[in-house]
């Protein structure tokens, strides 16, 4: 397998079709992201993948929190972010502005009610940690989520990974009966794209590697 060509040409997919992901599918793409490195091979994360009707139910259930709590897609930032940051931020949503007024929708209800829903995905794979880890165990979180969504573009899957929804964790937690100690770190929409949708024609840009690096020689 060439591995920089899923790499280069996977992208966050905002629009899918309704087809049925197979069971078997899922979890090939999950015992392959499995082998993603963890620090002294603790494997720390677990996997709550919701599907069908419970899927529908869950997506409601967020889109209600949603409309009442009013927290909006963010980067979460403590403090003032660097300026280079964002502009990078505020260059790719005018990027995609052209796509959402194509669509005739609005940017601000299409992501954050977008997000609630996994953008229609039929499946929405939750990515949990035990509270007994430290925050620093989230940089396993994140390795395997990389290699999740790598992985699914081999199998011809669109994803999107989904960080607003851990807002409403509580709601996420009494739906789907998840334990309270439980951390619920992130979700990925997973399905088939609808490549007929306008949004999956957007690719967001890149920042020039000279302006991420330092040389130390």
């Amino acid at each position: 397998m060439n591995l920089i060509k899923p790499i280069t040409e996977r992208k966050s997919i905002r629009a899918f079709k309704p087809d049925p992901v197979p069971k078997e599918t899922i979890e090939a793409i999950l015992k392959s992201a499995i082998l993603a490195p963890s620090a002294i091979n603790l494997q720390p994360w677990e996997f709550v993948i919701v599907t069908g009707e419970e899927r529908e139910r869950l997506s409601r259930r967020l889109i209600k929190a949603y409309k009442e709590k009013k927290i909006s897609c963010g980067p979460g930032n403590v403090k003032p972010m660097p300026k280079t940051v964002t502009q990078r931020g505020a260059k790719t949503l005018e990027m995609m502005t052209p796509f959402f007024e194509e669509m005739k929708t609005d940017l601000n209800q299409f992501i954050n009610e977008g997000s609630c829903n996994f953008y229609g995905a039929p499946v929405a794979i939750l990515i949990c940690l035990d509270d007994s880890f430290p925050k620093s165990r989230l940089v396993d979180i994140g390795l395997v989520l990389g290699y999740l969504l790598l992985i699914a573009h081999e199998y011809g899957l669109g994803t999107c990974p989904i960080g607003l929804i851990t807002a409403y964790e509580d709601e996420i937690k009494e739906l789907l009966n998840i334990p309270e100690n439980k951390m619920v770190v992130i979700g990925t929409a997973l399905g088939y794209p609808d490549l007929k949708s306008p949004i999956n024609r957007f690719r967001s840009p890149r920042d020039d590697i000279g302006n991420l690096i330092r040389w130390i020689e």
